[in-house]
């Protein structure tokens, strides 16, 4: 349409939050004030526990203080500008900030896409090939799978914020959502959004579908090995680490192929707006306490620096 045309290109952008009623809101601010003090304080715990204990200088607690890195700015890219929103009338981002947003969030998210995989691969050869696990994963195996990790990471953002930033946006410029990223945003482009869409599609594929087969299988053979195991004991120990592990990949996977690869609808409705909390501020602060601070070797080193 003519009037498209004459439309000036957006500079920033109006965010619609999750909630319009003030109550709400100051409760909203202080359920996400909370999560992100958790999610920051757990992280850099294990940040911190598993650089000074030499002991947790093992290939698991290596790319659990990568999948730490990538939690914390996953969680400071979206909540810290959720907390201000909450609180101001004016709740604008501009189409720089949008951008930034939209890159970082993308780069902390995949890269957690690439390095769950990675840990359940550890997992099962630690499981299920024990006499070879010295010898397969090496420091060199896994300083590669963690570089790769990010590095895929980065790929799948550049090409993502790449198609979505490509698009014309013109007039529109309300986001019916709580931060940036590119299933909202792709709702108030000025022009067709399929070539877009398709490029997400395909890189779900690659970094949430792939990740999470490779997880499956993972845990498929690590359980059928654990059935075997003579002891109850021993076999209750790891049914219960496999279970937390695989309810923290339904939740972070789940709510990713539910949001991301879905055929874009052009409204956004508030269901869509309660599954982006999972990923983005809920999976951050579960990471730490499901993969590391249940963990006995963890709590020892917690306990030996706080004996010191």
């Amino acid at each position: 349409p003519m009037g498209e045309e004459n439309q000036s290109s957006v500079t920033e952008f109006v965010l619609l939050g999750l909630s319009q009623d003030p109550e709400t809101q100051v409760l909203l601010f202080f359920l996400f004030l909370s999560i992100y003090l958790l999610t920051v304080l757990g992280n850099l715990l294990i940040l911190t526990l598993l650089h000074i204990d030499s002991r947790l200088h093992t290939p698991m607690y290596f790319f659990l203080r990568n999948l730490s890195f990538a939690d914390l700015c996953f969680s400071t890219t979206t909540v810290p500008q959720v907390l201000v929103h909450l609180l101001v009338k004016r709740k604008t981002i501009s189409f720089a900030g949008c951008s930034t947003q939209i890159l970082v969030l993308l780069l902390a998210g995949c890269t957690e896409c690439a390095l769950l995989a990675v840990m359940s691969y550890d997992r099962y050869v630690a499981v299920c090939k024990p006499l070879h696990y010295s010898s397969i994963m090496t420091h060199w195996v896994c300083v590669q799978l963690a570089a790769g990790s990010w590095v895929s990471g980065a790929f799948v953002s550049l090409v993502d914020t790449t198609f979505t930033l490509r698009l014309p946006y013109r007039g529109k410029n309300i986001i019916n959502h709580f931060f940036c990223e590119p299933p909202a945003l792709l709702k108030l482009a000025s022009a067709d959004t399929y070539s877009t869409e398709m490029a997400i599609f395909a890189m779900g594929v690659v970094i949430l579908l792939a990740p999470v087969s490779l997880i499956l299988i993972s845990y498929w053979n690590i359980i059928s090995t654990i059935i075997q195991m003579q002891s109850g004991e021993g076999r209750l120990k790891a049914f219960s680490t496999c279970g937390s592990h695989l309810v923290v990949v339904v939740l972070f996977y789940g709510s990713a192929i539910f949001a991301y690869m879905r055929p874009n609808s052009k409204i956004m409705n508030e269901r869509d707006k309660m599954i982006s909390v999972f990923y983005s501020a809920v999976t951050p602060l579960l990471n730490p306490i499901i993969y590391s601070l249940r963990n006995k070797d963890v709590k020892r080193a917690f306990y030996r620096i706080i004996a010191n």
